[in-house]
């Protein structure tokens, strides 16, 4: 058995053929400003910062300030989301928007929600979205439910990863059914990224104890007390989280185990 081996360089995220060294993609919404924004991903150590296109000006406003400024684009993966979108229609208008905008860039995130109240995904129209996405030629990274079935049926239709929720958008509650994740890694080929739900660090470890390949977060970061702070600490947190899943727990005992032997003790 080989010890020392947990180097990042050996152990990289591939999403569409790209390797990226960190597992925590964040997104850029509900910041102070965007001189927050820029020093919270810079915290973070992200490489994927995922962009709102219907909300963020990216280019399409030339008079206001543009994100992009303060996260460049060769520097960062920038991953377009159709955030705000309720039917697959505008989902896919606004990848094709969002393609235009950044030169033909095809890799995008993917979701189309179900009502305003639980921003649960409206998971029939997320499929017909993928499908048209996928047949267009993006490479669709998709927000989905935690339902294995829905998560092999997006994979099995050609998304490059697949990102089932831990809770709600936005409520900081945490892995709220960590049996169903586990089944949706287990039976995956493609990259497994929480999105939605985490609060804390330790909500990011635990995602990543579980064998996800990833974790995506925003409001976790934006509305801490100290946003930078805060990113620093969920950039520990995965990979603290990563390397314990690479390492393999212990057994859980119902009684307790000595750490010292109980045998030939000195008399």
């Amino acid at each position: 058995m080989a010890f020392g081996t947990d180097d990042p360089n050996t152990d990289t995220l591939t999403i569409a053929s790209r390797s990226y060294q960190s597992r925590l993609l964040v997104g850029t919404g509900k910041y102070a400003s965007l001189e927050e924004t820029g020093e919270a991903i810079r915290a973070s150590g992200a490489e994927i910062v995922t962009v709102a296109i219907r909300r963020t000006n990216i280019g399409q406003s030339p008079d206001e300030p543009n994100l992009l400024d303060v996260v460049p684009p060769d520097r960062y993966t920038i991953l377009p989301n159709t955030a705000g979108c309720y039917t697959a229609d505008d989902a896919v208008r606004t990848c094709q928007l969002a393609r235009e905008l950044l030169d033909g860039h095809n890799l995008v995130k993917l979701e189309v929600l179900g009502d305003q109240k639980t921003l649960f995904p409206d998971v029939p129209a997320t499929l017909e979205a993928a499908r048209t996405l996928i047949d267009d030629g993006f490479d669709v990274m998709v927000y989905t439910s935690d339902d294995p079935i829905v998560a092999k049926r997006l994979e099995e239709m050609g998304c490059v990863a697949v990102m089932p929720l831990a809770a709600p958008i936005g409520s900081g509650l945490g892995i709220q059914n960590r049996y169903n994740l586990l089944s949706i890694i287990e039976n995956a080929e493609v990259p497994i990224l929480v999105d939605a739900g985490v609060g804390t660090a330790s909500d990011a470890a635990i995602a990543m104890e579980l064998g996800c390949d990833g974790v995506l977060m925003n409001t976790a970061i934006a509305e801490a007390r100290d946003p930078v702070m805060m990113a620093r600490a969920m950039k520990l947190g995965i990979e603290a989280g990563r390397l314990a899943y690479r390492a393999g727990r212990m057994p859980r005992r119902r009684y307790a185990s000595a750490s010292s032997p109980l045998t030939d003790l000195v008399e």
